[in-house]
C-alpha cells in the first residue's frame, strides 16, 4: 500500500508564503507526482504536476506563484507557495501515479486571511 503524508499547511496572511511537503512510502524516481487542492465546498482541482525528468505543468491561477519540486533521495515532493491569496484557501493534497493508479494523501489545510 502506498502512503503519502503531507505537512506544512497552516494559517497565513495574504501575500505570505508556505512550503508544503509530502513524503511518500515508495521510491518516486520514475513517477509523475503532483498537487491538487479542494477549496471549501468545491471539487478538487489540479494545482501542479512534475514528471520524472523534471517537467512541470501548473494551473493558470498559480503560475508564477507556486513551484513544485522533488527530492528523489527523500521520496518527498514540495510545493512552494508565494504571494498567497484568500482564493488559495483549500485542503492541499499530494499525489503520485504508480502503474497507472493515482494515489493521494490525506491533505493539509491552508488558510489565507485577507
Amino acid at each position: 500500500q502506498v502512503q503519502l503524508v503531507e505537512s506544512g499547511g497552516g494559517l497565513v496572511q495574504a501575500g505570505g508564503s508556505l512550503r508544503l511537503s509530502c513524503t511518500i512510502s515508495r521510491r518516486i524516481d520514475f513517477s509523475v507526482v503532483g498537487w491538487g487542492r479542494q477549496p471549501p465546498g468545491q471539487l478538487r482541482d489540479f494545482v501542479a504536476t512534475m514528471t520524472a525528468d523534471g517537467g512541470t505543468v501548473y494551473a493558470d491561477d498559480v503560475k508564477g506563484r507556486f513551484i513544485i519540486s522533488r527530492d528523489n533521495t527523500k521520496n518527498t515532493i514540495y510545493l512552494q507557495m508565494d504571494n498567497l491569496q484568500p482564493d488559495d484557501t483549500a485542503d492541499y493534497y499530494c499525489n503520485i501515479r504508480l502503474f497507472g493508479v493515482n494515489y493521494w494523501g490525506q491533505g493539509t489545510q491552508v488558510t489565507v486571511s485577507s
